[in-house]
């Protein structure tokens, strides 16, 4: 099975991400781009749908025991060139000329979370699965325009909650302030409800592009002029 596939339910692409936890690496980054276009190329596409096949999570964020090991080799090259293409990933899940929906099937950790953040539009299953942003336990900084495109998809005191605590969240209380579209009983009804969501789309994607363009200027405007500091490690800054 491949680490990230994709099939198409009518209009809807359903992108799958089949590596268990779904750790970011870049090996992880480069299937997500790389399938990401394979959906991008085909015109009779107009939503997007990113989901997990495992039955726990949906992306548990970064792959701490890769970056550890890089960092211990001072794979400096390796780990900025996994930076950008993750970049890359989120960039591509906000800027697709389409719709894209999370259905977040499970835990949704860290850079898990921000990649259903970068999404348009956000389902979650109640039954089982948090959403937490632990970075503020584990040492480490969000990129700023990580805060930008997360600030878009809920109220800025529950996301500075979510920041400075570093607690787990489920679907009811991100349904309460709008962060998801829906609460959803069990993950079939929540890929489910996804997928139906994204039907409802039959939109331009040059005018969808060029709103997005306009609507998230902002958030383009920190990755162009603010972030680049942050991307690059062991070289000074």
């Amino acid at each position: 099975m491949a680490m990230v596939e994709w099939q198409k339910d009518g209009s809807v692409a359903l992108m799958i991400m089949n590596n268990g936890e779904n750790r970011q690496n870049l090996e992880w980054a480069e299937a997500m781009m790389s399938v990401y276009e394979e959906i991008a190329a085909d015109q009779e596409v107009k939503a997007l749908v990113l989901t997990s096949s495992d039955p726990k999570n949906f992306s548990q964020g970064v792959d701490v025991q890769w970056m550890g090991q890089k960092l211990q080799e001072q794979a400096f090259p390796t780990i900025n060139k996994w930076l950008a293409t993750n970049h890359q990933v989120f960039t591509a899940m906000m800027m697709a000329p389409f719709p894209t929906i999370a259905a977040i099937t499970g835990h949704a950790y860290g850079n898990g979370a921000l990649l259903a953040g970068a999404c348009d539009f956000r389902f979650m299953r109640s039954d089982r699965g948090y959403f937490c942003l632990p970075e503020i336990d584990l040492g480490i900084q969000f990129i700023p325009s990580q805060i930008e495109w997360m600030r878009r998809i809920m109220p800025y005191h529950f996301l500075q909650r979510l920041q400075l605590s570093g607690d787990r969240v489920g679907a009811e209380e991100l349904e309460k302030y709008n962060a998801i579209l829906k609460a959803c009983p069990d993950r079939e009804t929540t890929i489910a409800e996804a997928v139906a969501y994204g039907k409802t789309f039959d939109k331009s994607r040059v005018n969808m592009a060029e709103m997005k363009r306009r609507v998230y200027r902002h958030v383009l405007e920190v990755i162009e002029h603010v972030d680049p500091p942050y991307m690059v490690l062991g070289a000074p800054k």
